[in-house]
């Protein structure tokens, strides 16, 4: 999937536990697919779930989850991972590792969310939890909730690679009139970054789950409003921000986070790489130009 991608199997998550956590070491080990973009992901036993960055360039993702996960959950109102060991790293695995409690149910994909206006309202709730949480020493943003400015050359050299495949015109107005709203002013509040059906859970037709908290930090709230045009039809999405009470120009910012994200992945992955993901991203793009009009 990535040209640096780090060799994972179940063979090396075996040697892992053998070596620095042995009581686990004979459960049973099984791969779960769909595959993440940035963790390969192990399910051990029947109650718990290893994770594993798949690049170097990762940075140090499982320490900042052992050390704030913990302190975050109380406070939300969906199921977070729950960390129990933070793994080293050894001699054929260069990266530190987290093994959390399994948390039971299906991707949340649209097909699977029996209420779209009660998914509105519980995406809002658990948003408004997340951003009440005192920031203090959170981590600083590391690529989502900070401007929008930053990615405007990889934004437009994205554009500039599907040339053959979207209107660029259309998208490159819809990017500048994302670039144009002001930028966020107000307090840095948590975020998780990188909402979508992927890394949240359903359980009886309704949301009851939140996982992959890589991208977490303390920035501009528009990073998580994002998911207004990942997982909720248009109908729907006056919802959403009426309960966050979301500004014109957050509004505006969370779309231009929207279509970079699009854009990236869709000229980064292919159908045979990640077809799951550039489905997605697909689907996320049109739902942005649908609403600009």
């Amino acid at each position: 999937m990535h040209a640096d991608e780090l060799a994972i199997d179940s063979a090396l998550v075996t040697r892992l536990l053998a070596t620095q956590f042995p009581r686990w070491a004979d459960l049973p080990i099984e791969r779960v697919e769909p595959s993440g973009t940035d963790n390969a992901i192990y399910r051990l036993g029947a109650d718990m779930a290893v994770r594993l960055p798949r690049q170097l360039s990762s940075g140090d993702v499982p320490a900042e989850e052992f050390r704030w996960l913990p302190m975050l959950a109380p406070h939300l109102p969906l199921a977070v991972p729950e960390p129990i060991a933070l793994g080293e790293p050894a001699d054929d695995y260069p990266c530190r590792w987290l093994i959390c409690r399994w948390l039971d149910g299906e991707n949340a994909t649209l097909e699977r969310i029996a209420d779209p206006a009660q998914a509105a309202s519980d995406l809002a709730r658990f948003i408004s939890a997340l951003q009440a949480v005192d920031p203090t020493g959170g981590p600083a943003p590391h690529g989502r909730g900070g401007p929008l400015a930053p990615r405007d050359e990889w934004t437009r050299d994205s554009i500039a690679a599907l040339a053959g495949e979207i209107d660029v015109d259309l998208v490159t107005a819809a990017w500048e009139t994302a670039l144009e709203a002001p930028e966020w002013s107000g307090p840095a509040v948590w975020i998780h970054g990188d909402l979508d059906a992927r890394n949240m859970l359903v359980q009886h037709g309704r949301l009851s789950g939140v996982l992959d908290f890589a991208t977490m930090a303390v920035g501009d709230p528009a990073c998580d409003v994002m998911v207004a045009w990942k997982m909720l039809p248009a109908e729907h999405r006056d919802t959403f921000r009426t309960a966050l009470a979301v500004d014109d120009a957050t509004w505006a910012r969370a779309r231009g986070w929207v279509l970079s994200q699009a854009l990236m992945i869709l000229s980064y992955y292919s159908m045979e790489t990640n077809p799951t993901l550039v489905l997605e991203s697909r689907r996320w793009m049109r739902e942005v130009l649908d609403d600009l009009g």
